[in-house]
């Protein structure tokens, strides 16, 4: 006879059936053998129905937590995810932060915490940062102005050094002087010339991909770059060379990232009714552009964006700050999702004039 009443918590979990939150055991297989009320709730859907299932039946595919899972289990670490987007099994896409903790009782290898994130404080979350990118901005546009200046005046002041010095060997001094220079003025004019006038024309995105991946490979041939695009895609209205730019910026990157020798997956998907920064569209390009590397270093992971931030030796710190900027023109946003193994830079493009 079946029993009508679903199954309850393993015997050192029974507290889980009275939690709000959303709860979700798996094992060593990453095979879900519990979920409390609360995660019914969230993912709509029973105990019975997914207890003895892939973690993916619950999450789809692909999971965005499958690498940091599998880290979470043979390293014994534990995770916090911020923004997930997973597909429930209804068909229906949500945001959730995740919070992953090693457990050892008896088969459970791994206990999930799922917290929805309300509407609202996503949007908060937005235009805060929106704010913040504004103001660094302005400000180092301002001090891009302050130093162009004076740095014309010390190319110049190095090479009447350099007409006066009888000494060949002093002229080394003076070219280190004048090289330096010009790679701050040419640092300079890419701040300040971030400002052009956009040229928006329709396009086809996979040929912008593809031709930022064509780059990348003669640059570093070492990587394997694969492609998931979806063909169906409808053609947004853009600016082609701020968009070239744009995933240059950050397909190099993630190669940097990954120092040649990794993979980089570039992905296209439509989303639908999304909201960014207060505006909805119907529609809008979902664009991943993931790579295999360590992950971005956590004391700058919320400040990647920002100019002259940046976690590689000898890095401006502008590509990103760049990307960002374009995209924010064309209204729409960059975000990013980053722990060791995966880093998933994802471009939300909206299709304007069918919102």
């Amino acid at each position: 006879m079946t029993n009508p009443h679903p199954p309850s918590a393993p015997e050192p979990f029974a507290g889980l059936d009275l939690l709000s939150s959303a709860i979700v055991l798996v094992d060593g297989g990453l095979i879900v053998r519990y979920l409390n009320p609360g995660a019914e709730n969230l993912f709509a859907v029973s105990q019975r129905k997914l207890a003895g299932q892939p973690l993916r039946a619950l999450l789809g595919e692909p999971a965005p937590l499958g690498n940091a899972l599998r880290n979470a289990l043979a390293a014994n670490w534990s995770y916090t995810g911020q923004d997930l987007k997973v597909q429930i099994p209804g068909g229906n896409k949500i945001s959730i932060d995740c919070t992953v903790s090693p457990v050892d009782a008896g088969n459970i290898r791994l206990l999930l915490e799922f917290r929805p994130i309300d509407a609202q404080l996503r949007v908060a979350r937005e235009e805060l940062l929106l704010h913040q990118q504004q103001a660094s901005r302005e400000l180092i546009r301002n001090l891009a102005h302050e130093i162009k200046n004076p740095l014309g005046g010390i190319r110049g002041s190095a090479q009447l050094l350099q007409s006066e010095l009888s000494d060949p060997q002093l002229h080394e001094y003076t070219k280190v002087i004048i090289a330096e220079a010009d790679r701050l003025q040419a640092l300079m004019s890419r701040l300040l010339g971030s400002h052009n006038i956009a040229r928006p024309a329709p396009l086809n995105i996979h040929d912008v991909l593809e031709h930022v991946r064509r780059l990348i490979l003669a640059e570093f041939p070492g990587i394997l770059i694969n492609r998931d695009y979806d063909a169906s895609l409808p053609e947004p209205t853009a600016d082609r060379e701020q968009l070239i730019q744009t995933f240059l910026n950050i397909v190099r990157n993630a190669a940097q990232a990954i120092e040649g020798k990794g993979e980089i997956t570039l992905r296209s998907r439509i989303a639908r009714q999304v909201t960014i920064a207060k505006r909805r569209f119907k529609m809008a390009l979902e664009l991943h552009v993931v790579d295999n590397g360590p992950g971005i270093p956590e004391e700058i992971r919320d400040k990647i964006f920002y100019p002259l931030i940046s976690g590689r030796d000898g890095g401006s710190g502008l590509g990103l700050s760049l990307a960002q900027n374009f995209i924010e023109r064309h209204q729409g946003m960059i975000e990013v999702d980053s722990y060791p193994g995966r880093t998933c830079f994802t471009v939300l493009l909206p299709i304007t004039g069918r919102t």
